[in-house]
């Protein structure tokens, strides 16, 4: 086996101390190859070992200054590490020498979701550039395509996603496919990722799905015209493996951004983005180029298979004290969590906090963020940084967790839905930005909004109060699931329905208004 493959076992089994030593082999017999330091701080990155994948990168920028891939890599790895603006100066930098990159310019989009310090101008203006540029790219604004009549057929629905499997998207995404209505619309799926699993033969054994991922836009849009696609549906906004530019080149007559993404597309051509009322209040329409359909809910919950049967009691009736913790992406916490947090902490005499991510597979980072803690006033033997595990096993770890604390601006999405599965209640703190009223959402559609915040000072409050009443955290760890599996939020053929006529209702509205321009009006 060669060495990188070895690496790569060695990471997939969770043999963290063996990954390292062949990491160490390979830069050790290859200290001045480019490529084989970017394979290597490419794997190290991926399972969370920040600091020697940056003394990678970092060498592979001093040997080919001139090469901006190690650069690539380091800009995510700012972000990774919660130092956001440290990434935001690399992607300007980067922007300025690639404006033609796009893992470059979709990157730099996507990453100011997760800034705290990003406006909401920022990040339209953001989304609004890249969307000249990919409109630039397919050729100038193109006219839509034409409408084939509906009499009689179902609506051909093409869904397109580099993320059809044991992802977020995916597990959100599966039962919503094979619940549609064959009888109503035709589904085709074009699958651009490179991961196969049990998701995506789920999905395949459900609707016709096409790999894509070897082809460029253009074949991709061509592909989609001649498979008579009445609404294209984009699954990715910005996120990895988006295909995003290709609706750039108008494929189909209606074109929608749904589930995958959190904010808008910057397309001038997209008709529509699915929201619900939740995650769009009024007045979120000017945070986005998209007319905005709200629908009664935004998504569906639906448990992997491997989920624990039962939810387990409160742990603070045999720990004696409460446990606060957070599974989120450590690109998510910044200096104003933390803040938050520690005064959370300090409020519950006792209390402890306990984090989970790949990251905290990283010794410096594990310091950043207990010294970050520390500066508060929160003892480090108060906190526990958790590595990552298999799927099985995070969930299992929610026994341990009394109270989940949901990151902000960025807040939890499938994570927060398998924290509260678990009988695990979520404090979090909705704000302006579509991503930050997740989890708002979910509390909505189970009956328990008063778990989100107004502000700071409440979401405080909230979690204070809720630590200190022993009685209604062993209720909701008892009762959540429950909540959940009689709520629409985990109902996934009752939001198909509702999803079939939204979409089927958006071609018609839009057929109607081509055929008589004087019949349209704004639908934002």
């Amino acid at each position: 086996m060669a060495p990188l493959q070895a690496a790569q076992a060695h990471a997939q089994a969770a043999r963290f101390p063996e990954l390292l030593a062949e990491c160490r082999r390979i830069t050790a017999a290859h200290p001045d190859n480019v490529s084989a330091l970017l394979d290597v701080g490419a794997l190290l990155s991926t399972f969370g070992f920040l600091t020697p994948a940056r003394e990678c990168l970092e060498r592979a920028c001093a040997l080919a200054p001139n090469d901006l891939r190690p650069m690539v890599n380091l800009a995510n790895l700012a972000r990774d590490g919660g130092h956001h603006a440290q990434s935001r100066a690399r992607y300007a930098a980067l922007l300025a020498s690639l404006p033609n990159h796009p893992v470059v310019r979709r990157n730099a989009v996507v990453s100011l979701e997760y800034d705290p310090d990003a406006s909401d101008p920022d990040r339209l203006a953001a989304a609004r550039a890249w969307g000249d540029w990919a409109t630039a790219r397919a050729g100038g604004p193109l006219p839509r395509p034409p409408f084939k009549p509906l009499a009689g057929r179902p609506l051909c629905i093409g869904y397109v996603s580099a993320d059809l499997c044991q992802h977020t998207v995916g597990l959100f995404a599966k039962d919503v496919l094979q619940a549609h209505d064959a009888t109503r619309v035709c589904v085709v799926v074009y699958s651009a990722g490179s991961v196969k699993d049990w998701v995506t033969q789920a999905i395949a054994a459900s609707c016709q799905l096409r790999d894509v991922a070897a082809l460029d836009d253009m074949a991709l849009a061509n592909l989609i015209r001649q498979d008579g696609i009445d609404v294209l549906v984009d699954l990715s906004g910005h996120t990895g493996g988006s295909r995003l530019a290709v609706f750039a080149h108008r494929p189909a007559p209606v074109m929608v951004s749904w589930l995958g993404y959190f904010a808008t597309t910057g397309l001038a051509c997209m008709d529509a983005v699915l929201l619900d009322e939740c995650h769009a209040p009024p007045g979120t329409e000017a945070l986005f180029t998209e007319p905005l359909i709200r629908l009664p809910q935004r998504l569906c919950y639906t448990p992997v298979p491997w989920m624990p049967a039962t939810t387990p009691p409160a742990p603070v009736l045999h720990t004696g004290h409460i446990t606060f913790g957070s599974f989120n992406n450590t690109a998510k916490l910044n200096p104003g969590v933390v803040v938050l947090w520690a005064r959370m902490l300090a409020g519950v005499p006792g209390s402890r906090l306990v984090l989970k991510w790949r990251t905290f597979n990283d010794g410096h980072f594990r310091q950043a963020v207990l010294a970050a803690l520390a500066g508060h006033g929160i003892a480090p033997e108060r906190i526990e940084l958790r590595g990552p595990s298999f799927h099985a096993d995070v969930l299992k770890e929610y026994a341990d967790i009394d109270i989940a604390l949901d990151p902000f601006p960025f807040t939890g999405g499938l994570t927060s839905c398998e924290a509260l599965y678990m009988g695990v209640p979520v404090v979090t703190w909705p704000q302006s930005r579509v991503v930050s009223r997740q989890t708002f959402a979910f509390l909505s559609a189970i009956g328990l909004p008063e778990l989100a915040a107004q502000d700071a000072n409440d979401c405080v409050r909230i979690a204070i109060e809720l630590a200190h009443d022993t009685e209604r955290l062993q209720t909701l760890h008892a009762t959540l699931r429950q909540r959940m599996n009689d709520s629409p939020l985990c109902n996934a053929p009752a939001f198909t329905r509702q999803l079939e006529n939204a979409l089927i209702d958006l071609h018609r509205r839009i057929e109607r208004e081509e055929k008589d321009p004087t019949t349209a009006h704004c639908h934002r």
